[in-house]
C-alpha cells in the first residue's frame, strides 16, 4: 500500500490532484479558526473552558461536523451542514414534485439544474441557521446558559463597541452565510479538480480535526488504561464498519441479444449491487434531529420550575444516558432507514428500465414480477443494515456512560463520526486506486 501511495505521488497529474486537495483542506481549516467580525475570540475561549464541551443534542453533532468551528462562531461556523440538509430536502422533494423527478430523469442537464436549486436552498438555510446560532449566542444558550451574557468577561458579542448592535448582528449573519457559500465552492473545487467527493472530504476533515483533542481529554480524565482500551474498541468498531459498508447483495442481470442493422448488441451479464447499508448516514441525522426537539422545547422554560410532564421529558427524552432515550433513538433509526431506502430506491422504476433495454433477472419474468422480487430482496437486506446503523449510533451513549463523563455525549470515536470517516475514506481510496489502475494496472492491493 505504501508503494502504491508513492507511485501515486510519482504520477504527475495524480500528484497535482492530491496536492490540490490538501491545499483546499488547509484553506478550509484556516477559515474554521478565523473568528467572525463582532465576536470576541477571548470571551468565546473563556466560555469553552467554562463549559468544557458540555453541550447536548444536535448542537454537539453540528459542532462535530464543523470541526469545532460552530461553538467558536468562526467564518466557516456553519460548515457543510446547510448543503447536506439542502441535498436531503431536494432528494425527498424529488419523489413529491413531478418537475424535480422529470429533471432527475433528464440526465446531466437536469442534474445541473437540481444542483443549482440545491445551492440556492443552501444559502437560504444558511441565513436561517446563522440567525438562530447568533441568537443562541446572544442569550447564552449556545453554551447551555453557563456563560452570563451580562458579564463583560463572557459576552460572546460585546455591546459597547461604538457600532449599533443591529449592524453587528447583520454583518455577523452575512459573514457566516458567505462562509457557507465559500465552503460549498471549495467542496465543488475538490470534486472537479481534486480527489474524492469534495463535500465528503470536508466533513471527513472536520471530524478528524477533533479526534486528537478528544482522545487527549479522555486520557487526562479517565487514565491511560481506559484510553488504550477505548482505542482497541475503536479499531474493532472500524473493522466492523468497513466490513458492513463493503457488504452487498448482487442481483444477476442478463441482457438478451438484439440485432440492430447488421450488428449484434447485448448478450452481456451484469448485476445490481444492493448494499446492506443502502441508506448511509442519513437515518442517523434524521433521528438525532428529531430527538433534539424535546431538548429544544425545555429550553423555553425555567429549569428549576418544570411541570411533571416536563420533568419526565427531561429525564427520559433529554438524557442520553436514559435506557428509554437509547431505545427510542434505536427504533427511530430503524424506521428512518426503511423510510429513506423506500424513497431513494424504486424497484418498479429499476424493473421498467431493465425491461426497456432487454434485461431480466434469470428465473424471474420481466416487469412486475421483477419489481416484486427486487422489493422482496431489498426489504430483507435493509433489516441488518438498519440494525447495524442503530447499534453503531448508540455506541457513543454506552461509551460516555462507561467513561462517566457527560462531555462525551457525541463521542467522536463511534456512531456518526466513524460511519462518515470510514465511508469517505473507502470511497476516496477507491478513486485513487481506479486512477492508478488506469495508468499502471496496479492498485493498493496486489
Amino acid at each position: 500500500m505504501l508503494s502504491a501511495f508513492s507511485s501515486a505521488l510519482r504520477t504527475p497529474d495524480l500528484r497535482k490532484k492530491l496536492l490540490f486537495t490538501v491545499a483546499i483542506v488547509a484553506i478550509y481549516r484556516l477559515g474554521a479558526t478565523l473568528p467572525s467580525p463582532g465576536v470576541s475570540y477571548a470571551n468565546v475561549q473563556a466560555c469553552l473552558k467554562l463549559t468544557e464541551s458540555d453541550t447536548n443534542g444536535v448542537l454537539n453533532l453540528l459542532n462535530l461536523f464543523s470541526g469545532g468551528a460552530l461553538l467558536q462562531l468562526s467564518i466557516f461556523a456553519l460548515g457543510i451542514m446547510p448543503y447536506i440538509t439542502a441535498s436531503i430536502i431536494l432528494q425527498l422533494l424529488t419523489v413529491v414534485i413531478p418537475r424535480l423527478e422529470q429533471l432527475r430523469k433528464e440526465g446531466q442537464s437536469g442534474q445541473a439544474k437540481i444542483t443549482q436549486y440545491t445551492r440556492y436552498l443552501t444559502l437560504g438555510l444558511a441565513v436561517l441557521q446563522a440567525s438562530a446560532f447568533v441568537a443562541l449566542a446572544r442569550t447564552g444558550q449556545l453554551f447551555n446558559n453557563m456563560c452570563d451574557q451580562d458579564d463583560p468577561a463572557y459576552q460572546i458579542i460585546p455591546e459597547n463597541t461604538g457600532i449599533p448592535m443591529w449592524l453587528t448582528l447583520t454583518i455577523l449573519v452575512m459573514t457566516m452565510t458567505a462562509g457557507t457559500g465559500v465552503v460549498m465552492w471549495l467542496g465543488e473545487l475538490i470534486t472537479d479538480r481534486g480527489v474524492g467527493n469534495g463535500m465528503s472530504v470536508l466533513i471527513f476533515t472536520s471530524i478528524a480535526a477533533r479526534l486528537p483533542g478528544e482522545g487527549w481529554s479522555i486520557k487526562e480524565s479517565s487514565g491511560t488504561g481506559k484510553f488504550f482500551l477505548v482505542i482497541g474498541l475503536v479499531l474493532v468498531i472500524i473493522a466492523l464498519v468497513v466490513f458492513i459498508e463493503q457488504a452487498q447483495r448482487r442481483i444477476p442481470v442478463q441482457y438478451a441479444k438484439r440485432m440492430i442493422g447488421r450488428r449484434m448488441y447485448g448478450g452481456t451479464s451484469t448485476y445490481i449491487p444492493l448494499k446492506v447499508n443502502q441508506a448511509g448516514v442519513v437515518p442517523v441525522i434524521f433521528a438525532s434531529s428529531l430527538l433534539y426537539l424535546p431538548q429544544l422545547y425545555l429550553q423555553f422554560f425555567d429549569q428549576n420550575n418544570l411541570a411533571d410532564y416536563q420533568v419526565w421529558i427531561q429525564r427520559y427524552l433529554a438524557d442520553a444516558t436514559s435506557p428509554f432515550y437509547i431505545g427510542v433513538y434505536f427504533l427511530l433509526i430503524i424506521f428512518f432507514t426503511y423510510f429513506y431506502v423506500s424513497i431513494t430506491f424504486n424497484p418498479t422504476e429499476v424493473a421498467e428500465n431493465m425491461k426497456k433495454y432487454g434485461g431480466f433477472v434469470p428465473g424471474i419474468r420481466p416487469g412486475k414480477p421483477t419489481a416484486d422480487y427486487l422489493d422482496f430482496i431489498l426489504s430483507r437486506i435493509t433489516l441488518p443494515g438498519a440494525l447495524y446503523l442503530g447499534l453503531i449510533s448508540v455506541l457513543p451513549n454506552f461509551f460516555f456512560i462507561w467513561l462517566n463523563q457527560q462531555q462525551y455525549q457525541n463521542f467522536p470515536f463511534g456512531g456518526t463520526a466513524v460511519l462518515i470517516m470510514v465511508g469517505v475514506g473507502l470511497e476516496t481510496v477507491k478513486q485513487i486506486e481506479s486512477q492508478l489502475m488506469q495508468r499502471n494496472y496496479e492498485g493498493f492491493l496486489r
